[in-house]
C-alpha cells in the first residue's frame, strides 16, 4: 500500500504525484513553504492527504521558529497558517486540518510543549486518517457484490489520502474480502488523476482496472455493465452537495440516467454544515492545464480558457455517503445531521 503523506528525519515526505505514473519518487518539505508550494503544485492532493500535509506545515512553521515566548510563535503560526491556506480554496480538510492544530495549542504558555503537542497531534492525524478509512471501506465494501464492475473519477484512494483511500478504499475493501471486482476508471482531464494516478495506483495493488477517456463514459453506461459508480469528496455540505473533481457532476447525471447507484465515500472531516453553496469558492487553474499536454501547445495562442478544478453534485443524484461511522441515505440535510451528532 502506497504511503502518501509520512513524518521522518524532522520532515515532510511526500509522494511527488506530479511524477507518476512513470516514476516513484518522494519530496522532502523541510518548510511549511515547501509544504504550501507542494499543495499548490499538487505535488500532494487529495482532500484528506492535504488536510494532513497542512497540518504537518503547522509543525514545521513551528519547529523552524526562532521564537523564546508564545506571542511570537502564534505570530509565526498565523503566518503560516494563512499561506497554506490560500492554496487551495475548495477542499474543506485543508482548513480542518491547520483549525485541529491551531485548536490543540490555545492556551498553552511553553513553546517547547507547543511544539510538541502539534508534532504529536499531526501524527495522531495521519494515523487516525489509516484507522477511518479502512472504517470507511469495511462498511461501503458491503454495496458491491461479487464480480461487479465499477466506475470511479479522478483518484481517492492512497495517493488522495494518507493510506488506503476513500471511494478507492471501498474498492479495496471489497477486494480484501475476497470478491472480484472490476474498475473503470476515466482520465480526468485535464490533469489526467484518473490515468496518471488511479491506473497506477489500481495496478500496482494488483486490482483489475480498464482505462477510458473521460468522453467515453455515456457510452460505457450504455453497454449495461457498470454495477455502481463510487467517487470521493473534497466538501460535502449539510444540504448534502458534493463538491468533487470537475467531471463529477456529468457523470452523476449519466448514472442517475441509466440506474446506476452513485456512492461518495468521504470521512466526516470533508463535511461542511457551515456554508451554503454560494459560500465556497471554486478553485480555478492555470489555463496550461487545458492548453498544453507537458510542454506541447494542443491549443491556439490566447485562446480564453475555463478550468474549474470542481464541480457540484446535487443531493438528488446521490444514492448514499459512506462514511467511517455509517452510510447516509436521502434526505441528506436530516440524516447527515444525525450521523454528525454520533458519537
Amino acid at each position: 500500500m502506497l504511503l502518501t503523506v509520512q513524518w521522518k528525519d524532522d520532515s515532510l515526505i511526500l509522494i511527488d504525484q506530479t511524477k507518476l505514473p512513470t516514476k516513484l519518487s518522494y519530496v522532502y518539505c523541510k518548510s511549511y513553504q515547501d509544504v504550501a508550494a507542494a499543495i499548490k503544485q499538487m505535488i500532494v492532493r487529495g482532500a484528506p492527504a492535504i488536510g494532513v500535509a497542512a497540518a504537518f506545515g503547522l509543525v514545521l512553521a513551528a519547529r523552524r521558529s526562532n521564537s523564546r515566548n508564545i506571542g511570537s510563535l502564534l505570530k509565526d503560526l498565523n503566518k503560516a497558517y494563512n499561506l497554506i491556506r490560500s492554496t487551495r480554496p475548495t477542499a474543506i480538510n485543508l482548513q480542518w486540518g491547520l483549525d485541529r492544530l491551531m485548536r490543540k495549542i490555545q492556551n498553552i504558555q511553553s513553546v517547547s510543549k507547543v511544539k510538541q503537542i502539534m508534532l504529536d497531534e499531526a501524527i495522531q492525524m495521519a494515523e487516525e486518517d489509516i484507522f477511518i478509512n479502512r472504517s470507511m471501506g469495511s462498511i461501503g465494501e458491503i454495496l458491491f457484490s461479487d464480480g461487479d464492475t465499477i466506475m470511479t473519477h479522478c483518484n481517492a484512494g492512497s495517493l488522495a489520502t494518507v493510506a488506503y483511500g476513500t471511494a478507492l478504499g471501498v474498492i479495496r475493501s471489497a477486494k480484501e474480502s475476497g470478491k472480484k471486482i472490476h474498475v473503470i476508471a476515466t482520465e480526468t482531464r485535464p490533469v489526467m488523476q484518473g490515468s496518471r494516478l488511479t491506473a497506477f495506483e489500481l495496478q500496482y495493488d494488483n486490482i483489475d482496472v480498464s482505462l477510458i477517456p473521460d468522453t467515453a463514459v455515456g457510452y460505457v453506461m450504455t453497454k449495461g455493465g457498470i454495477k455502481h459508480v463510487i467517487v470521493g469528496a473534497d466538501r460535502i455540505l449539510h444540504t448534502g452537495h458534493v463538491f468533487n473533481k470537475i467531471g463529477t457532476y456529468q457523470i452523476a447525471v449519466l448514472a442517475k440516467n441509466h440506474n446506476i447507484p452513485f456512492y461518495v465515500a468521504a470521512p466526516l472531516s470533508s463535511f461542511d454544515l457551515k456554508n451554503d453553496i454560494d459560500d465556497i469558492v471554486i478553485e480555478e487553474r492555470s489555463k496550461e492545464e487545458v492548453t498544453k499536454i507537458g510542454k506541447k501547445n494542443i491549443a491556439p495562442t490566447n485562446i480564453k480558457v475555463i478550468n474549474p478544478s470542481f464541480d457540484i453534485t446535487p443531493p438528488d443524484l446521490i444514492t448514499s455517503i459512506i462514511t467511517e461511522k455509517g452510510i447516509i441515505s436521502p434526505p441528506y440535510k436530516t440524516n447527515i445531521k444525525i450521523m454528525m451528532n454520533t458519537k
